[in-house]
């Protein structure tokens, strides 16, 4: 079952160290916020940034409710929870718990972040929680295909995509609200030219 903590903004990974040295391993499976991976562009060079995608969310994945309730009761008064409908609180319904599994895909079903060395043999942690790049290419009609990543998947949620700031608006219920996220792409290399062209804004 998959549930919800509202934190303060800026606060998602203080809260999720102190809630992962509070609660047992029998209490929860996996706590985590969403990031996303976006490009952007400094001083005319596209750059690859990691941000939080719901500030202010964090998930706890969790087969023992009343456990884990009864064990967060010791985080600090800055943590609420969501839901008032339940004795505890309400699980995150299983509308949105798909969402999840379309933004995340396999990303989700791992439990801990994997640590790995990079060519400069510096450790360096992989983020199973962060929504990745959705590779994008232009027909020649000017018609945008989504390859692969998490928006292949989202059709009838995509509003807009933008191939000059490599974003994409979805729109989303999240929490019983419609929500607009911004997910990064990735533009195959012909697109790119086509782009430097003027071909193909949005």
């Amino acid at each position: 079952m998959y549930y919800v903590l509202q934190v303060a903004s800026g606060m998602e990974d203080k809260t999720e160290a102190y809630i992962t040295s509070v609660l047992s391993d029998a209490h929860y499976d996996r706590c985590f916020h969403l990031t996303r991976h976006m490009k952007k562009k400094f001083h005319g060079r596209w750059t690859d940034i990691h941000e939080r995608l719901l500030p202010g969310y964090i998930f706890i994945v969790s087969n023992n409710v009343k456990g884990m309730y009864l064990e967060l009761k010791k985080v600090p008064s800055y943590t609420k929870l969501l839901g008032r409908d339940m004795e505890y609180f309400t699980e995150l319904p299983e509308r949105d718990v798909e969402w999840l599994k379309l933004l995340l895909g396999n990303n989700l079903l791992e439990q801990r972040k994997q640590i790995y060395f990079d060519e400069n043999e510096i450790e360096t942690v992989e983020p199973w929680h962060e929504v990745a790049l959705s590779k994008v290419s232009v027909g020649e009609e000017n018609e945008i295909k989504i390859l692969s990543g998490p928006l292949k998947n989202m059709d009838g949620m995509i509003k807009k995509i933008n191939l000059h700031k490599r974003v994409a608006e979805v729109e989303v219920e999240f929490m019983n609200r419609k929500t607009i996220v911004y997910l990064g792409i990735e533009l195959l290399d012909n697109t790119k030219r086509k782009e430097e062209n003027g071909i193909g804004v949005q």
